[in-house]
């Protein structure tokens, strides 16, 4: 990436470089909030339609009933994801940060999201995700870079 090694945007988005990084990694970390503070957990996801969409899946196992996440966006739909990479060599790191709005998403919406998640991640091209399925509209973003 070259050009500015950090900045902010709003809905807009980020440089096209940036939102690559973003949508190029694998696993995202999702900020949640909920009546005892925030909650971080690991997400798989996908960039589909200018949101972050992902999906609560039974191939890592889960407890019965909504999940904590789903429970904390019934409450506060107000998210953040990020993703990052770390390198030994330190002018190697980055990170970018999305702050929006999650928003469970149904029917047609839904299905086109799951098929974005089938693409990236072999284990869900044989047992789809019942869902819910969740889209996070970007409000805010932010990224450093090292170099």
């Amino acid at each position: 990436m070259t050009g500015a090694t950090s900045g902010r945007a709003g809905p807009e988005g980020p440089p096209a470089a940036v939102l690559e990084r973003f949508a190029a990694q694998r696993v995202a970390r999702l900020a949640t909030l909920s009546a005892v503070g925030p909650r971080l957990v690991p997400v798989t996801f996908a960039w589909h339609d200018g949101a972050a969409v992902w999906a609560v899946d039974r191939v890592k196992p889960k407890r019965p009933g909504p999940l904590r996440r789903e429970r904390d966006l019934a409450a506060d739909p107000r998210v953040a994801m990020l993703v990052d990479h770390y390198d030994e060599d330190w002018a190697a790191l980055w990170w970018v940060e999305l702050q929006g709005t999650a928003a469970t998403i149904e029917g047609a919406a839904a299905e086109a999201a799951l098929d974005a998640l089938a693409r990236r991640y072999p284990p869900y091209r044989g047992d789809r995700p019942p869902g819910p399925v969740v889209a996070v509209t970007p409000r805010r973003w932010a990224w450093w870079s090292a170099s």
